[in-house]
């Protein structure tokens, strides 16, 4: 373990990467409605992400064959390079490996060249104790509820990537004092970290921590300076309102923030509108008054008839590689181009490269969610 006084410093979500995480899903971790969508759509992230960067696809050891045959079939469509990608036997559950892998981040001083992770000890999204009663989506599927085992493979996930990364030199872990997991962390690599307390700041991650407390231990493993907190709303969704699902930086004191089609539920319009007037009134770290854009959610029926109202259609939750930036198409040919047009403007140096989703936003996430950065050293 890394000594619990040094400090880190987190990377921005441009910063260059070694590789890209991503997690194959095994059929304990999401209903059967979304299983064939969503092992697919998994291989085409990894094929978009490879003509950028280095894919690490962990995959169960029996799902391996599928894996490989998917990406086959799907590395054309994306003009990839599937000598990046490297399809690896894991103990791995979940395909939302921001939330359950580590966090890379940077050392400091002495340790600038050295390679860190934090593991902030994923407890299915705090419900741990309980997930007989989350495991019920709003859906009405019959999810699959995860047993003892699968429970504890999911918990030391982050640990075991850890471990078993020595590419391209060992990493060692950062013991983290907070639980929660990476999708709740929004940061501009500069100072600034933006985070709803309904994910954070909750005795079902952080039992007798105070908002100090907490605060002091993400400004000691992130480098934070700044830390502007939304409300969002407990037990809204099974993440307690992710930030990564409401908003993104493009670069420091640049935000793209996800408007809810008008049809979503009023909760999550109230989410929107609570960021929005906090951006408005707030400055970064530097001092600097968000530039903020928006970027409009298509109506959810682009799915066809859902049986319930709120699918995860957030464009800002994209994700940058190395020149890159992949994002989420949901198949709403008007709303689909506004986001490309809007994205390209905003990141000119960048190609940006839509990739169509459809499991992923109906079982709860996109492709910030589905994405893990093995940040390189040599960028601090």
């Amino acid at each position: 373990m890394a000594n619990l006084l040094r400090r880190y410093v987190a990377p921005a979500e441009t910063a260059r990467h070694v590789a890209t995480i991503l997690g194959f899903p095994s059929k304990v971790s999401i209903a059967a409605n979304y299983y064939e969508d969503a092992c697919k759509e998994i291989a085409s992230l990894a094929s978009a992400i490879s003509a950028f960067e280095p894919v690490r696809l962990y995959t169960r050891p029996e799902d391996v064959p599928k894996a490989r045959a998917l990406v086959c079939k799907s590395i054309a469509n994306f003009n990839g390079t599937d000598s990046n990608i490297s399809i690896i036997p894991f103990s791995t559950n979940h395909l939302w490996v921001r939330d359950t892998g580590p966090v890379y981040v940077y050392g400091t001083g002495a340790h600038a060249k050295d390679r860190f992770a934090v593991n902030f000890r994923f407890s299915e999204w705090g419900k741990k104790d309980d997930i007989d009663d989350h495991y019920r989506a709003t859906d009405g599927l019959d999810w699959p509820v995860m047993g003892p085992e699968q429970i504890k493979e999911n918990a030391i996930f982050a640990r075991q990537v850890i471990a078993n990364d020595v590419s391209p030199a060992p990493v060692a872990e950062v013991e983290s004092k907070v639980c929660l997991e990476g999708g709740a962390l929004v940061l501009d690599g500069d100072g600034t970290l933006l985070a709803t307390e309904s994910s954070i700041l909750n005795e079902n991650r952080n039992p007798g921590l105070s908002r100090a407390d907490i605060e002091e231990e993400l400004q000691r493993l992130l480098g934070v300076e700044k830390i502007i907190w939304f409300p969002g709303k407990r037990d809204l969704d099974v993440t307690d309102v992710h930030a990564d699902a409401e908003l993104n930086f493009v670069r420091p004191g640049v935000v793209v923030l996800s408007r809810p089609h008008p049809s979503v539920p009023k909760p999550w319009q109230d989410v929107h509108n609570e960021i929005r007037d906090i951006l408005d009134r707030e400055v970064d770290a530097r001092g600097r008054r968000f530039e903020v854009h928006i970027v409009e959610e298509p109506d959810p029926t682009v799915f066809g008839d859902l049986s319930y109202p709120d699918p995860a259609t957030n464009y800002v939750n994209f994700y940058f590689v190395n020149g890159g930036l992949i994002l989420p198409q949901f198949g709403d040919a008007v709303r689909d181009s506004e986001a490309v047009s809007t994205l390209q403007r905003l990141c000119p140096e960048y190609k940006v490269t839509p990739v169509p989703v459809r499991a992923l936003p109906l079982a709860g996430g996109v492709i910030h969610c589905s994405t893990q950065p093995v940040v390189a050293v040599s960028e601090n």
